[in-house]
């Protein structure tokens, strides 16, 4: 179990380029090279999942890329090892001098690793305790590198080699009470070099130590400070996809998804039956004949344009669309599902919107991490692909595999009217909403310079916010915690085409504790979840102020409507937008909002 546990936050909150404090100093996680297994383990930590690996291989033009779980770590490796290395960053040190001025300040010396005798600094004859600078340099590429004190300091180069000090006024860590001086008398305030504007730092030499010596790489912005511990400091780059029966897609889909590898071969046809016999055709291409295969292929390339599927769209269509049971009901079985007969829940006014209801017994998704930014966050968009105009910082410097990790669960997907949508977006007062949250949205780009990040939009904005209230709901009774709950949810509109709207709501662990069934039991109460989701939306603890919120308020809640921790809110490793676009006024009618609610008249 601590292995697995282990292995997830390495793909899921730490990798390459990443920084952990350990109790005497502090490291930065090295690049996939330094990520080492045992033979063994090199081949049974592998990971198959066509659909990921073929978006994978497009984005970093490798064919050959493949998915491994991270090392389990072995602390007496012998022979071969398995472990995940580490550097020392930074290479600067406040030791713990504690000089106290006349006007109250502490002052700590700076100090250098070439400073110290065998890890030891010694001031004043005594052996002085030491931590880790808090204060780097970095760039929103990703490119990190300890502060040059001495050019900060003097402005520019300079042989002065005396001592150098960190002031620090009052406990809160302001910093505006930090001040960097030389004892030649130059001083810097920590809050002036915070100040973009200032240029204080220079330009970014794109240092990436996480990948060793000599792997500087052009750069040609400004560096900013960073704060080692703080959470803009690293933003892990992932995509999730729900593994899925890949013939519930047809032919098309099938061979779409080898169609890179597939060209290769297009003057070799016959070399097919041996290169599927390798991964990923060998998963891509199951069920399908080698005459099939080149058929449709044929046919793809004849003047039919191949439009790649977002993620979400391919698992919309297996969700539903496929008939009463999806999948095989088999214990080493990837999926399985089946329909849940509407008269158990359609004889109910706050279900009418609903079109279909979908119990998934078995469920496996797949995260693999691709990289990282700092400064600003990358996620997928609502349609869970990767921007592809985000450049994120490289985990190795040439990608032959992706760390990715399985989880295995069950879940519960909720189809919604098209129609019904459609009919409540129209509506003069949702419209006013639209242009309210837009605003906010507007106002929080403005701050948010480097995002590339788009506007939700208002049908996947109401969705999400159901989606957070009925995990709260479920929760309750479906023996998970709430944190153990996850979302996609499914708001697809196309031009001159009806929408497809959804929810799944699932639970996936890398062990067995994801499979309990308590999430399909409560699935098949779904109604009275619903209800109880809606009523508990009707009033938040923090009404009036929740519900009377302004997005374009200054702050940080300008992604947000009617949204706080007293009624949507939910753990972010629960929602798959990190707590934004959100708004309970779009779900259910608020105290101050009574008219823009999808469920208009519950609660009335």
């Amino acid at each position: 179990m601590k292995d697995q546990i282990r292995q997830t936050q390495l793909v899921t909150s730490f990798g390459p380029g990443s920084m952990m404090d350990l109790p005497d100093t502090s490291v930065m996680i090295a690049g996939l090279e330094q990520w080492h297994y045992t033979p063994e383990e090199r081949v049974a930590s592998m990971i198959r999942e066509p659909r990921l690996l073929a978006r994978l291989a497009q984005r970093f033009k490798a064919h050959d890329l493949h998915l491994r779980r991270p090392p389990r770590g072995i602390e007496d490796p012998g022979e071969f090892e398995s472990c995940v290395r580490a550097r020392r960053f930074p290479t600067w040190y406040v030791a713990a001098t504690d000089v106290k001025t006349k006007l109250g300040y502490i002052e700590r010396r700076l100090v250098h690793r070439s400073e110290l005798n065998n890890g030891i600094f010694s001031f004043e004859g005594k052996k002085v305790a030491i931590v880790p600078i808090r204060f780097v340099r970095a760039c929103p590429n990703g490119h990190i590198n300890d502060i040059e004190w001495n050019r900060l300091l003097h402005g520019g180069d300079t042989d002065c080699m005396r001592p150098k000090w960190v002031v620090e006024g009052g406990n809160a860590g302001d910093l505006d009470e930090v001040v960097v001086r030389c004892d030649c008398g130059k001083r810097v305030r920590m809050s002036d070099v915070a100040d973009r504007s200032r240029n204080a730092l220079g330009m970014c030499d794109g240092s990436r130590p996480w990948l060793g010596s000599r792997a500087n790489e052009k750069c040609g912005i400004a560096s900013q400070l960073l704060i080692r511990s703080a959470s803009n400091a690293y933003f892990a780059e992932r995509q999730t996809v729900i593994s899925i029966p890949a013939s519930s897609g047809g032919c098309d889909e099938q061979v779409k998804q080898g169609l890179l590898k597939l060209d290769e071969l297009a003057n070799q046809r016959h070399g097919l039956p041996f290169v599927r016999m390798g991964e990923p055709l060998k998963s891509i291409l199951e069920g399908l004949s080698d005459a099939q295969v080149w058929e449709t292929y044929d046919r793809l390339k004849s003047g039919v344009t191949v439009v790649a599927r977002s993620v979400k769209d391919e698992e919309f269509e297996a969700l539903a669309t496929a008939g009463e049971e999806i999948g095989s009901d088999t214990p080493e079985g990837d999926f399985f599902a089946r329909v849940l007969p509407k008269d158990e829940w359609s004889n109910n006014a706050w279900m009418t919107s609903v079109r279909r209801v979908v119990l998934v017994h078995r469920l496996r998704s797949v995260t693999a991490l691709l990289g990282f930014t700092r400064f600003e966050s990358t996620s997928t968009d609502i349609h869970g692909e990767l921007d592809a105009e985000v450049r994120t910082a490289e985990l190795a410097r040439d990608v032959k595999w992706l760390p990715a990790v399985e989880a295995r669960g069950e879940g519960i997907f909720i189809e919604f009217e098209p129609d019904a949508i459609a009919k409540w977006g129209s509506r003069a007062e949702v419209t006013q909403r639209f242009n309210l949250l837009l605003a906010g949205y507007e106002a929080w780009k403005v701050e948010h310079e480097h995002s590339h990040r788009k506007f939700a939009g208002l049908p996947y904005i109401m969705l999400h916010s159901l989606s957070h209230l009925l995990q709260t709901a479920i929760s309750l009774e479906c023996g998970y915690a709430a944190s153990s709950l996850q979302e996609r949810v499914y708001a697809i509109q196309e031009t001159g085409k009806t929408g497809r709207f959804g929810i799944l709501l699932y639970t996936a662990a890398t062990d067995a504790q994801g499979t309990l069934g308590g999430l399909v039991e409560a699935g098949r109460a779904i109604a009275k979840h619903m209800k109880r989701a809606l009523e508990g939306a009707l009033l938040c603890s923090n009404d009036p102020v929740c519900s009377q919120h302004e997005p374009t308020s200054f702050g940080t809640a300008q992604l947000h409507g009617a949204a706080c921790h007293g009624c949507i809110l939910v753990s972010e490793t629960s929602c798959e937008q990190q707590n934004d676009f959100l708004d309970r006024a779009l779900v259910v009618p608020t105290v101050e909002c009574s008219d823009a609610a999808f469920f208009s008249g519950f609660g009335a």
